[in-house]
């Protein structure tokens, strides 16, 4: 972590807190200010205490106190003022703090939302969530307590600093020497403790991540009697957390017992050289001077030690803050389409916009030279000559060339990795090509943009994401619009109406997350409604069927019959039983297409799809 990015991040940083709370900083400001004079001012007035009203009674018999008395009552209300400043800044800064968390925390979820696909897939999801938990957290440190008190400690050592030299010139002198031993220490232990705190960062990072993959993975854990072996891992892990916050935490302790040992020892040189200052009558000094400067002497060391505490926190959050803006900096997914997806009204080859929905669409492009064209929204998709890879230099896909017309029905049958749900992945844009075109309706899907595309997409996965929340509010994720009649129909198309009735509170059932309290085909039926409610032209199928029992798999298949009707359907099953109505069967091994065409005709070469399907040959 070099000193020019740690500048770099505070910068950024102070920036995001000052973009809303400006006025509150200066409000904090002056307080702080008032705070850190007023302390410094009690330390001073404690030279006229005992020169103008202590030292004056001495010997006398009957001394009058109501000068002293009167001069306590000053040093109260000083001291007064300090406290009510220090109390309205802590609390101003808890409401700036919070806040800008807030605000941070929504410029990161918003920010994530834009990333692409592969950021997801090369990222520990703990490791995300440790984000908007651990490196946020050291920031509320920051904000809330860190930079009040590091700027009331900075004001505290300048303005006693100056006293000091107003009061006496001679121990001053005394003062800068163990300053500079002071800072020079606190660079050296500092500097090797900031170091171990990133590491730190990013060590909780890697734990997070771990036990969040071993959380989601618990059955799979025991089944294969994984725990031993889990155990080591997270050991081994949490070794190096270990590791680097017992580095990071022993230096940070170091450094606050070497400069109050400091500090001790400016006290004993201030009485003795002020001692014998005082005794020879050298440098005008008196004993309210001494007094008075070895408050002022507490007051410029202990906020120099207060401020070595304060770097810690500063560390601890500049590498908070680094992997929050790392991640707030990924790149987001590039999207350069500017056709859009509009209602139409159709009316022969004649297509008009549509303010109003009228259940047809049409794709609205903007040519260059600035032709209006509108095409309507039919779902023919082609890939032509497609090459991609997930890494540079190495493709797991091959010249593939798939024609899917309006309406027909195209699967995809080949081993694990041999390109089938890379292909659909590609339809989405999730990925872009490296080589190749891939057409929709006719058009460059590069040229339109994502949402419309997505927009005119269904997918129906083997995992099945549902999310806290109604069963209602499942079925319409996507179509916040909808009715109740449209959620009910949609769910009757995908035969999921009937088990939803049967619920405890039908449609308005409370689901968790995971779905636990449903099965994994009243999971998929549900995933099955959701599609059909957005009514896409387009469906995408990746293995709907394979992991739920086969009667639940008929009626479920039922329900993806109807979804297919009318509409442009890919489908990737293990189970070949359930594509042998498809218009193509397209055969792919290691990112090539080895055989296509429909069933019987496949069949009938006794090649591939002819030894997978007899189960001469299976799939892995």
């Amino acid at each position: 972590m070099s000193k020019k990015f740690d500048l770099n991040t505070i910068k950024r940083l102070m920036k995001i807190i000052t973009k809303k709370y400006k006025i509150q900083l200066i409000i904090v400001f002056i307080l702080v200010i008032l705070s850190s004079l007023a302390n410094v001012s009690s330390s001073l007035f404690m030279e006229k205490l005992v020169d103008n009203y202590i030292t004056p009674l001495l010997g006398i018999e009957n001394p009058n106190f109501a000068p002293l008395i009167k001069a306590l009552l000053t040093m109260c209300c000083i001291y007064l003022i300090g406290i009510i400043s220090t109390y309205i800044y802590n609390r101003i800064m808890v409401v700036v703090g919070q806040g800008t968390l807030r605000n941070i925390r929504n410029d990161l979820f918003a920010n994530m939302q834009k990333l692409p696909i592969r950021y997801f897939d090369t990222h520990l999801n703990g490791d995300i969530m440790s984000h908007y938990t651990n490196d946020i957290d050291t920031l509320r440190e920051l904000i809330s307590r860190g930079i009040p008190q590091t700027l009331s400690l900075a004001i505290t050592v300048v303005s006693s600093f100056i006293a000091m030299l107003v009061t006496n010139i001679y121990l001053s002198a005394l003062v800068v020497i163990m300053g500079i031993l002071m800072i020079l220490n606190t660079k050296r232990i500092a500097g090797k403790s900031s170091k171990y705190f990133m590491k730190q960062q990013e060590s909780i990072g890697k734990v997070d991540g771990y036990i969040e993959e071993m959380i989601s993975g618990q059955k799979v854990i025991k089944v294969f009697n994984y725990e031993e072996e889990a155990k080591k891992r997270f050991k081994e892990i949490n070794t190096e957390l270990y590791e680097d916050s017992k580095n990071a935490n022993s230096y940070a302790n170091i450094l606050m017992p070497s400069l109050a040992n400091l500090g001790n020892l400016l006290y004993v040189f201030i009485a003795i050289v002020g001692g014998i200052l005082l005794v020879n009558g050298w440098g005008n000094i008196t004993l309210g001077v001494i007094v008075a400067f070895v408050n002022l002497s507490k007051s410029f060391t202990m906020p120099i030690a207060q401020l070595s505490q304060q770097i810690n926190l500063i560390i601890m959050a500049i590498a908070g803050a680094k992997r929050i803006f790392e991640l707030m900096d990924e790149e987001p997914e590039v999207d350069n389409g500017y056709v859009t997806l509009v209602n139409a009204e159709i009316k022969g080859n004649e297509i008009k916009e549509s303010k109003k929905y009228t259940g047809k669409w049409a794709w609205k492009h903007q040519h260059h030279d600035g032709r209006l064209e509108y095409v309507e929204l039919k779902g023919h998709i082609e890939l032509i000559d497609v090459d991609f890879g997930y890494e540079e230099n190495k493709l797991v896909l091959h010249d593939v060339s798939v024609y899917a017309k309006p309406g027909q029905k195209i699967a995809f049958v080949g081993a694990t990795g041999a390109g089938k749900t890379t292909i659909t992945n590609l339809i989405n844009r999730f990925y872009d090509i490296e080589d190749g075109k891939i057409r929709y309706d006719g058009i460059n899907i590069n040229k339109i943009k994502k949402a419309d595309l997505r927009r005119s997409l269904g997918m129906v996965l083997q995992d099945v994401n549902l999310f806290t929340g109604t069963i209602a509010e499942n079925i319409a994720y996507g179509k916040d619009n909808a009715t109740r009649k449209e959620i009910i129909e949609a769910a009757k198309l995908a035969n999921a109406d009937e088990f939803i009735k049967m619920l405890p509170k039908g449609y308005d059932t409370i689901v968790d997350g995971t779905g636990s309290n449903l099965s994994q085909g009243q999971k998929q039926l549900i995933s099955i409604a959701r599609a059909a409610l957005n009514n896409p032209p387009v469906m995408i199928l990746d293995e709907a069927t394979s992991s739920i029992d086969t009667r639940t798999e008929k009626i479920v298949q039922d329900g993806m019959d109807k979804l297919m009707e009318g509409r442009t359907v890919f489908v990737i099953a293990h189970r070949l039983s359930t594509v042998r109505n498809s218009k193509a069967i397209i055969v792919l091994d290691h990112g090539r297409i080895i055989e296509r065409g429909e069933h019987d005709y496949l069949i009938a070469q006794k090649g591939m799809y002819y030894q997978l399907y007899t189960g001469a040959f299976e799939l892995e």
